[in-house]
């Protein structure tokens, strides 16, 4: 084998290692990468969690403002419920 030969695989066989080298210890590593899938779902099930909760209050104020509209309609019709500031002013339908 000569020089030249010999040279060329040293070559390789280096970056071969540097190469093997950066797939375990470097910045995109299998174990970095690893890492950070196992962060990422922990991150995307926090949000669905949020999600979740965020729904769940949001139908929540939903139910309170229709229920108080209810009760205030109900109050007003049935009880004549009148605000502060409010003229109630009832109309009587006489016969003819």
């Amino acid at each position: 084998m000569n020089v030249a030969a010999r040279l060329v695989t040293v070559l390789l066989l280096a970056l071969l290692g540097w190469l093997h080298a950066q797939l375990w210890l470097g910045r995109g590593s299998v174990a970095k990468v690893a890492q950070m899938k196992q962060e990422l779902a922990e991150v995307q099930a926090r949000n669905q969690q949020a999600t979740a909760r965020n729904l769940q209050l949001t139908h929540e104020v939903r139910d309170l403002q229709e229920g108080l509209e209810i009760i205030e309609e109900k109050a007003r019709m049935e009880l004549g419920m009148v605000k502060p500031n409010e003229l109630l002013v009832q109309m009587a339908q006489g016969k003819r």
